[in-house]
């Protein structure tokens, strides 16, 4: 039995007209994405369809339209091969969400109402500090973590050999990315991203996301989901929300999740949502893996080929 794990899209990853190709042409897709205007109240299908690039990539908009867009991309799966076996599910950051309510932990509704109030207090941490974010290249992980004490960042997300992405105050990770370089660095390059995700500069964000998940109807998953925080898989409600309240101000060890999983036999992976960013990771962490993906129309036939 090849077994599969399903892997959900984080932020970063959206992009304007995700998911228009599927309303077009599947009417469960067009459905949910009707449902999610009546579950928060505004137009998130157009903002995901139209734009502009700049609403959606707000925090408060890119969260619940990416969890949004996987989920329906893990729906139109399930519809084309509603026996298609899968194992074990994890998500980057945000995609830990849609992860757990693959799983069954979340609603849909809930989900995404999760999704748009994490976003919300992300974004407010966000204009409550000077934070950047940049992605190190070729650069090993000891080294790194040295430069990080030196200038006073964190390491924000671990996910692929050759790939750690550093958060902190702007003046900071640009001193990061200088030593860095000095240090051997391919590269040092600043990201365009709002704040400073998954570093200590989200503590104030980090209690309304414990507040929130303490208030929310958690399940038992039915099925191992990779925590961000621990990569190891979660395990009950208080667990769950414990690991999620600390995922805002932890690093993303992505590729300690992948590393487990592969350990457990784990050899084929299908990403669902916007963007390869996580089967590009999968890739460099194991060349030998299955790595398929749903991000739009071609890519599920091409999954469904494959299948």
């Amino acid at each position: 039995m090849v077994k599969t794990a399903l892997l959900f899209a984080g932020q970063g990853a959206q992009c304007v007209g995700m998911g228009r190709d599927f309303t077009a042409q599947f009417p469960s897709a067009k459905d949910l994405f009707v449902k999610s205007r009546e579950i928060l109240g505004f137009d998130l299908a157009g903002i995901c369809f139209d734009g502009p690039e700049d609403e959606l990539t707000r925090t408060q908009n890119a969260q619940p339209a990416i969890f949004l867009t996987s989920w329906v991309a893990f729906q139109l799966l399930k519809e084309k091969v509603p026996n298609l076996p899968y194992h074990a599910t994890a998500g980057l950051s945000l995609g830990e969400l849609t992860a757990l309510t693959a799983a069954g932990v979340f609603s849909f509704e809930d989900g995404l109402k999760i999704a748009r109030r994490r976003g919300q207090f992300m974004q407010e941490a966000c204009e409550l500090t000077k934070g950047s974010m940049a992605a190190v290249l070729a650069l090993d992980a000891v080294i790194l973590r040295e430069v990080c004490r030196a200038t006073d960042v964190d390491m924000a997300n671990l996910n692929c050999p050759g790939q750690i992405v550093i958060s902190g105050e702007t003046d900071k990770i640009a001193s990061a990315c200088e030593q860095a370089k000095a240090k051997g660095a391919k590269r040092a390059v600043m990201l365009p991203v709002a704040g400073a995700y998954h570093s200590r500069l989200m503590a104030s964000a980090q209690p309304k996301v414990k507040s929130m998940l303490d208030a929310a109807d958690l399940q038992v998953p039915t099925l191992p989901v990779i925590s961000n925080v621990t990569a190891l898989p979660h395990g009950g409600p208080d667990d769950i929300r414990q690991g999620l309240a600390a995922q805002v101000v932890s690093p993303v060890r992505w590729e300690d999740s992948i590393r487990y999983l592969l350990a457990q036999g784990f050899t084929r992976f299908i990403e669902l949502g916007p963007g390869t960013a996580l089967s590009g990771f999968v890739k460099r962490i194991d060349k030998t893996a299955t790595i398929l993906n749903v991000a739009d129309v071609p890519s599920l036939e091409a999954t469904l080929k494959a299948l």
